[in-house]
């Protein structure tokens, strides 16, 4: 199970974790912000937990890339 949380309000915009994981990532057209594909919200904390282990990688590699840090990917 791989566990992928973003603290979406705190996002830049800077569109690193689409170029790295577009298949769990994209941008917002509204605001400009990162949306965490198939979420659930809690208290501004957005969390994919999938079995997918595949995904891990490039969630990873996206987290790592993050400016600010606001993407967290760990298994479980």
């Amino acid at each position: 199970m791989v566990v992928v949380t973003l603290q979406r309000n705190k996002c830049i915009g800077c569109n690193y974790c689409v170029e790295l994981a577009p298949e769990q990532f994209q941008m917002s057209k509204k605001d400009g912000k990162s949306v965490l594909l198939r979420s659930q919200e809690k208290k501004g904390f957005y969390t994919l937990k999938s079995p997918d282990e595949t995904i891990f990688e490039s969630c990873d590699q996206a987290a790592k890339a993050c400016p600010v840090h606001i993407i967290t990917v760990k298994r479980v």
